[in-house]
């Protein structure tokens, strides 16, 4: 978000001088914090990959420790309005090249200068009210998350009990159908038994009869 920079704003500054990196390196870190507050500064510098991150990082905390220590100024009121990266002296080397040629290399240097100044009377109140919007929008959508997660849980709560269900009703037709089996068996084997039965009854009628008969012969 732009802001104004007036003469009456309180602001404080830190300046790193002939640091041995280029200015565009410098600068692609610069603009990443810009125009954000002290806090969302270190987090980006933190957690950024580039070289130039950590002394961007150390001389942002000298910027804020002067505007502490000379303005009276707190930490939470503080903002980068500023963040630039000068060109220094350019120091030059040779590199030896093939058939006895040279190529020159330039090791260049920066000026490094970080400006925070304290927000506008305004800016707490609107970052107070955007801070209750967004928590606002992060409780809705938790709430609407945690209402999701329950029907989920209730979904499949209900498809277990069903579940549960069609496993004991199937069990039972199981339960009810084993009599009918063994009633069944219990049948077959009692006419097996019966006809076991029978035959013996045959067999001892036809020795009694042979016997009778071998009697009979004796006899005459």
């Amino acid at each position: 978000m732009a802001r104004t920079l007036t003469p009456e704003t309180p602001q404080a500054a830190a300046r790193l001088r002939y640091f041995r990196t280029s200015p565009t390196k410098m600068r692609q870190v610069l603009h990443l914090i810009v125009g954000k507050d002290v806090a969302e500064a270190r987090e980006i510098l933190r957690f950024s990959e580039r070289g130039p991150s950590e002394p961007i990082m150390k001389l942002l905390d000298s910027a804020v420790a002067n505007a502490e220590h000379n303005d009276n100024i707190p930490e939470e009121d503080l903002y980068v309005a500023r963040a630039f990266a000068d060109g220094g002296p350019t120091m030059k080397r040779w590199r030896p090249r093939a058939r006895g040629r040279g190529t020159r290399i330039r090791k260049r240097t920066s000026h490094v200068t970080i400006i925070v100044a304290r927000f506008d009377e305004d800016e707490p109140q609107r970052r107070r009210e955007r801070e209750a919007a967004s928590s606002t929008a992060a409780r809705a959508s938790r709430r609407r998350r945690v209402a999701a997660s329950q029907r989920r849980a209730e979904r499949e709560a209900a498809r277990e009990h069903e579940h549960e269900h069609e496993h004991e009703h199937e069990h039972g037709e199981e339960l009810a159908e084993a009599p009918v089996a063994e009633t069944e068996t219990g049948t077959e084997t009692g006419t097996e038994t019966e006809v076991a039965a029978a035959e013996t009854t045959d067999e001892s009628v036809d020795e009694l009869a042979g016997e009778a008969e071998a009697g009979g012969e004796s006899e005459d």
